[in-house]
């Protein structure tokens, strides 16, 4: 044993094989980053600084664009750079790292698209009720409850992986330290730490999708009892959206973690992982917001002050 050496850093293969294609892809996931950025930080501000945006729904959805951004900055910068590296090397505290945050913010971002479902229902199911349950206090604890959760229930896996021996291969098929890559090189006893990891897929992924749809089926049966159309319609529209980002987020994240051999890396695995990482948090502002009425109408009237302040930008000269 004394003889055999230790693994000090993991090498990530990424996208290595598509030689040709390597700063075409560069540019793509760089300017869909850029706009993912730009496009939740709008929502962020937009929130923030009108006040008709000031309810729990824009509350959540304001959180939800934070987790987004969160998430894939920790995965597309450093991808970024090893696209354009020939030295793609991570060190094994850099590796938990980036795993440690990875999950803890996608496993925020669950409680949180939980939270936004049960705001819906509160909101068609109990209107009456709706400002006394979904209170600002509330939805702040709501909130800060989603972020303790998320960041406490990885700490006992990444203390756990921290723990392994290294000994053969140290390269990872993957382009971030992912769990099931890493582990699948550990010359340690990995079995805890893999029914661990699949446990936390089951509570944040197919228990909060659970609720979730509880929360639509009791949506939907009081939606049907709304006598005009009209309201139906309406009613309906507010949960198209988050539905929409439901679909998408939790179809990709459940094919990769929830499910048999998981541990088993493959190209497919890697593009899937990249519409969670990268293409779900760039469509998401457009999803969840920039089609919203209310938030059109916010943009309208940000758009039209600005041109009444700037005689340049309606034609007539500046004095």
């Amino acid at each position: 044993m004394s003889n055999v050496s230790v693994v000090q850093e993991f090498v990530l293969l990424g996208f290595s094989h598509l030689h040709e294609f390597q700063i075409l892809l560069f540019a793509f996931i760089l300017l869909i980053y850029v706009l993912t950025v730009l496009g939740n930080l709008a929502i962020i501000t937009l929130t923030c600084l009108d006040s008709r945006l000031h309810s729990p729904m824009y509350f959540f959805l304001c959180n939800s664009s934070l987790m987004e951004m969160l998430v894939t900055s920790t995965v597309v910068p450093r991808m970024l750079a090893d696209l354009l590296s020939s030295h793609k090397t991570m060190t094994l505290a850099e590796c938990l790292t980036q795993s440690f945050f990875y999950f803890s913010l996608g496993s925020i971002n669950f409680l949180i698209l939980t939270v936004m479902a049960f705001d819906r229902y509160v909101a068609i199911c109990r209107p009456l009720h709706y400002a006394t349950i979904m209170s600002g206090p509330v939805c702040v604890k709501l909130v800060l409850v989603c972020w303790v959760v998320g960041f406490l229930s990885i700490i006992s896996p990444t203390l756990q992986k921290t723990q392994l021996w290294f000994c053969g291969p140290n390269v990872i098929d993957h382009y971030f330290c992912d769990s099931a890559p890493l582990l699948k090189l550990s010359c340690s006893d990995t079995h805890h730490i893999e029914r661990m990891d699949f446990f936390l897929s089951l509570l944040f992924v197919l228990a909060t999708m659970l609720l979730i749809v509880v929360s639509y089926v009791l949506i939907v049966a009081a939606v049907l009892h709304i006598p005009s159309s009209s309201g139906r319609q309406k009613a309906f529209s507010t949960c198209a959206s988050h539905l929409t980002v439901v679909v998408l987020g939790y179809g990709s994240t459940i094919f990769i973690y929830v499910r048999p051999g998981k541990g088993h890396s493959t190209q497919l695995n890697k593009v899937v992982a990249l519409m969670t990482a990268v293409v779900t948090p760039f469509l998401n502002p457009f999803i969840l917001t920039f089609r919203n009425e209310k938030v059109k109408e916010v943009i309208e009237g940000m758009s039209t002050r600005i041109l009444l302040r700037d005689p340049a930008a309606r034609g007539a000269p500046a004095k």
